[in-house]
């Protein structure tokens, strides 16, 4: 049988899906553990939790001894989005009410903590040799997270932000998961420290990757593929890749045109045509699909210092799929 990355993968992200179905199994108060349900049963691609498992396997280990650790990742995952919905005062998630919206602020407050307490009790679950330097990662991770997503919320108050402090934002609160999965993959996979290196900057060129090219989808990509309207970073006056960089380039009327999307906190939805053109034209679009080669060509360069396996192949197939815009 043609071994299939897509079937791989989906095979992972099955193991995790039964895991996170069943995990909390207590159900009072039901206003704790009722809203931890409902946003682990919410589905998702599950990116970093897969990686994790293909990591520990590229490296010559047992997938399913991850197995622990992959659902902490996720847990850890949603723990965040449950906290940033709240800051962002973000309506719907997956295409359902968020948490605070459902329920209230003070629900989705407590749910995210408790989130992140089942991350800890899931990850701990986890028999390896190393649980101490995968617990003393995970816990890095965490703190790093948070940093990145108060650099955000500052950046929304800031008049003046360059393009390298969100280059460092999204290092943080992107990057630095992804690095932490494949990281924690192979700590469990027992991979050497070589190996390991390869699998922390893999999770770190593709989280970086995978946000500026988040970025860019929203302003050129087709909404029906998207599955949600693009530009709504221009409407919430978000400082993305592409605003940013398109400060930095233009010139004249465009750069004060650009600089307006900063002082209004936003622009009308009408207007985007009008900004996707000053991207284009600046070069900041350019730039943006050169930053996403860059770092997806990094990705792959760090694949291949590991030996070949099916593992590989899903991580490198993985990486394609962010390239081609389709995942």
């Amino acid at each position: 049988m043609t071994f299939s990355p897509d079937h791989h993968y989906s095979q992972h992200k099955l193991l995790v899906e039964r895991y996170l179905q069943s995990f909390v199994r207590e159900s009072k108060p039901h206003s704790l553990y009722g809203p931890s349900k409902y946003v682990l049963r919410a589905g998702g691609k599950r990116i970093r939790p897969v990686v994790l498992l293909l990591a520990c396997e590229a490296v010559g280990g047992d997938p399913r001894e991850a197995l622990h650790a992959a659902a902490g990742i996720e847990i850890l995952h949603n723990f965040t989005l449950v906290h940033d919905d709240i800051m962002d005062h973000s309506p719907t998630r997956r295409g359902r009410p968020t948490v605070h919206t459902k329920w209230d602020h003070n629900v989705a407050i407590l749910t995210g903590d408790a989130l992140l307490a089942l991350a800890y009790r899931a990850l701990l679950r986890t028999r390896s040799s190393r649980i101490q330097d995968v617990t003393r990662l995970f816990t890095e991770g965490v703190v790093v997270v948070c940093e990145g997503q108060a650099f955000d919320k500052e950046f929304e108050e800031r008049r003046r932000v360059h393009v390298n402090d969100y280059l460092m934002m999204i290092q943080k609160k992107t990057a630095k998961m992804l690095s932490v999965s494949a990281e924690i993959g192979g700590l469990i996979g027992t991979g050497d420290s070589a190996k390991l290196s390869a699998l922390r900057s893999y999770g770190e060129a593709l989280g970086r990757a995978f946000q500026v090219q988040d970025d860019l989808l929203d302003v050129v990509a087709d909404e029906q593929m998207l599955g949600k309207r693009t530009g709504s970073d221009l409407v919430e006056g978000k400082k993305t890749f592409l605003l940013l960089e398109a400060l930095r380039l233009a010139k004249g009327k465009d750069k004060a045109t650009l600089q307006k999307v900063v002082n209004n906190g936003g622009v009308p939805r009408s207007r985007i045509a009008e900004y996707r053109r000053i991207y284009e034209s600046s070069g900041a679009i350019a730039s943006a699909e050169r930053h996403v080669d860059q770092d997806l060509a990094a990705a792959r360069a760090e694949l291949e210092r590991l030996p070949a396996s099916g593992a590989r192949m899903t991580l490198l197939w993985l990486t394609d799929k962010l390239a081609r815009r389709t995942f």
